[in-house]
């Protein structure tokens, strides 16, 4: 601990005598909380950074609305940031298109390399660095997921396609339905007011599970999500511990707070001179199970005990 107090010391010092305030731009395809924008902005303080005497956040959400993105983009590129941070792959892509110069710290893009984004995880090349979710056969286990806590119901998916990765997660999940024998209708949704069709027209093909992909729309209404799958009585899996905590069923991927978290020291290192070309991009691998009990209650189901045995984390 007293080293790390040390460090934010001599950074805060150095910066101060400087007069130097660091300016880092901080955009998301969904809302705050589902872009665990706190979790970064803790992460900078951790290291030694003090909003107002080194260092400024611009913070832009495009709040589920994909057709903000460019804007809020251009916005934040002509505030001239010595940094900027993007979450997904919409957003990340937006960015590449805008600057060639600024330094981009991806949190959470599914396949930065596929997507073109990098020219490869161990040196990315271009301005661009970060974080990288290694999730490509988490998309069978969601389904088993699905299977485990309601065998007997039919499942369906839930699916933003202006999410790149989306399409990888639904062929991984059809790939997986046929070794089980069964079909998995997929359903695509883009605007918040479509929700309520979706789920009656789920439920009208025998759905009463659905597996809801990650996107940072979802992320942003995933309360929402929650209060219309609880509505017509529908078990949900998700992939982040936000979706439980927003009343979700179950959720199961990658702690999305812990690359917020990681998103801070890469930004702290290309601001003391490291080039984000030369950054190897991380996979962190920990993948945390979540359960909301509350609404198992109202569901009037059990979960199973090894899954309670498995869970990170349950919500009362």
């Amino acid at each position: 601990m007293g080293a790390g107090v040390l460090i934010g010391i001599r950074r805060t010092g150095s910066a101060q005598q400087n007069s130097r305030i660091w300016r880092v731009g901080f955009i998301a395809y969904g809302g705050r909380s589902g872009a665990y924008a706190d979790e970064f902005a803790k992460g900078m303080r951790d290291l030694g950074y003090e909003f107002g005497t080194n260092l400024a956040i611009e913070w832009r959400f495009a709040e589920g609305h994909f057709n903000r993105i460019p804007k809020l983009v251009a916005d934040v590129v002509s505030r001239k940031v010595d940094v900027i941070v993007a979450g997904d792959t919409p957003t990340v892509a937006a960015v590449k298109r805008a600057t060639t110069t600024i330094p981009v710290v991806m949190t959470t893009v599914g396949d930065p390399v596929g997507s073109g984004l990098v020219a490869s995880l161990a040196r990315p090349g271009g301005n661009i660095t970060g974080l990288s979710l290694a999730n490509a056969d988490v998309a069978a286990k969601w389904l088993e997921l699905a299977r485990t806590v309601a065998p007997q119901s039919r499942i369906g998916v839930l699916a933003d396609f202006n999410q790149p990765t989306v399409q990888t997660h639904v062929r991984n999940i059809q790939n997986a339905a046929r070794t089980f024998g069964i079909t998995v209708p997929v359903a695509k949704v883009g605007e918040v007011n479509e929700l309520e069709g979706v789920f009656a027209s789920l439920k009208r093909e025998g759905v009463m599970t659905v597996i809801v992909l990650p996107s940072g729309l979802f992320s942003n209404i995933a309360v929402k999500i929650a209060e219309v799958a609880l509505r017509h009585r529908m078990v949900s899996i998700a992939t982040a511990r936000s979706y439980a905590e927003s009343g979700l069923l179950v959720s199961y991927g990658q702690s999305y707070a812990s690359f917020a978290r990681r998103a801070a020291i890469y930004v702290d290192k290309i601001l003391r001179g490291a080039k984000p070309s030369e950054l190897p991009i991380e996979q962190p691998m920990f993948l945390e199970l979540t359960i909301n009990r509350a609404t198992a209650k109202k569901l009037g189901l059990t979960i199973p005990d090894e899954l309670m045995l498995r869970a990170d984390g349950v919500i009362e």
